[in-house]
C-alpha cells in the first residue's frame, strides 16, 4: 500500500513538473511570436513614418530611382599622359609636365553655340574632336559667367562626384566671351578594380538620414536623386570610390550620402 502511495505521489509530481514545463515553453514561444510580429509591424511603421514626416514638413520629392539591391567599392589608378598618348592631337599645344594632368591650349578657338547649354551639339563635337577618351566623361555643370564647362568621369554609367580636395576623373573646358573654347584641363582614372558586392541603402533611406540630421528643412524640395561614386581615401597609387547617393535640394545644394553606411559627405552649394 505504501509503495502504491509513493508511486502515486511521484507520478503526481512528474505531472506537475511536465505541466509547468509546458506552460513555460508555451509562454516562451508566444513571446517569440509576438516579438517577431512587433518587429515586422515596427519596420512597416518606420518606413511609413519617414514618408509621413516628410509630407507633414511639406518636403517634396519626385519619384525616386528604382533601388539597386547591391553595389561595390571600386578603385582606379591615375592615368599618366605621355608623348605616345598625345601624338595624334591636332590644333593644340599640350603640356604634360605633370603627367597626371593634361593641359591643352587650342591654337585656333573652337566656336560653340551662342547659348551654351547641355543640349548644345557643339559641346559633344568638341569633345569628340579634341579630347582623349571623351566618352568617359559626363557633363556636370556649365558656368557661363566664368566661362567653364565641367565634366566628371563615369564608370558603368555612374558618375564620379568630384570634391574640392580631389580632382581625379575631371575635365574642365574653358571658353571666352565669344563662346569659343580656348583651353581645357583633363585628369583620368584607369585600371579599375571592383570589390565584393554589398547591400546598399535605398534612396528613401538616404533622404531619411538627411532629415534626421536636419539637412532637409520644412518646405524643401528634393530636385534630383541619383546614384554614383564618391572618392574616399587617396592612396599613393590608386583612388578608392564608394557608391553614393547624390541628392540636390532646392536646385542648388548638393548632398552626398554613402550608400553603404549612410554617412553624409562634403556638402557643396
Amino acid at each position: 500500500m505504501q509503495l502504491k502511495e509513493g508511486i502515486s505521489v511521484e507520478w503526481s509530481n512528474a505531472k506537475t513538473i511536465f505541466i509547468i514545463t509546458f506552460l513555460i515553453l508555451n509562454l516562451f514561444l508566444t513571446y517569440q511570436f509576438n516579438e517577431k510580429r512587433d518587429r515586422s509591424e515596427l519596420d512597416l511603421i518606420t518606413k511609413a513614418s519617414i514618408e509621413e514626416k516628410l509630407a507633414a514638413e511639406e518636403i517634396i520629392y519626385k519619384e525616386l530611382p528604382k533601388d539597386p539591391e547591391e553595389s561595390m567599392y571600386i578603385s582606379g589608378k591615375p592615368k599618366f599622359f605621355d608623348e605616345e598618348s598625345i601624338k595624334n592631337f591636332k590644333n593644340q599645344e599640350i603640356n604634360i609636365d605633370n603627367p597626371a594632368l593634361l593641359q591643352s591650349i587650342l591654337k585656333q578657338p573652337f566656336k560653340l553655340s551662342n547659348s551654351v547649354t547641355e543640349a548644345d551639339p557643339k559641346i559633344q563635337q568638341f569633345l569628340k574632336e579634341y579630347v582623349l577618351e571623351s566618352d568617359s566623361y559626363k557633363l556636370w555643370n556649365i558656368d557661363e559667367e566664368n566661362g567653364t564647362i565641367l565634366f566628371f568621369q563615369h564608370y558603368k554609367n555612374q558618375i564620379f562626384y568630384n570634391t574640392s580636395s580631389n580632382i581625379s576623373g575631371l575635365l574642365l573646358v574653358n571658353f571666352n566671351q565669344d563662346k569659343e573654347v580656348i583651353s581645357y584641363q583633363q585628369t583620368m582614372l584607369v585600371s579599375f578594380e571592383e570589390y565584393e558586392n554589398k547591400e546598399i541603402i535605398s534612396a528613401l533611406k538616404a533622404l531619411e538620414f538627411l532629415y534626421q540630421n536636419d539637412y532637409l528643412k520644412p518646405g524643401s524640395e528634393v530636385t534630383k536623386v541619383e546614384l554614383g561614386y564618391y572618392p574616399l581615401e587617396q592612396l599613393s597609387e590608386s583612388q578608392i570610390l564608394a557608391p553614393t547617393w547624390h541628392i540636390i535640394v532646392n536646385g542648388k545644394t548638393d548632398y552626398y550620402v554613402n550608400a553603404f553606411e549612410g554617412q553624409i559627405f562634403e556638402i557643396m552649394e
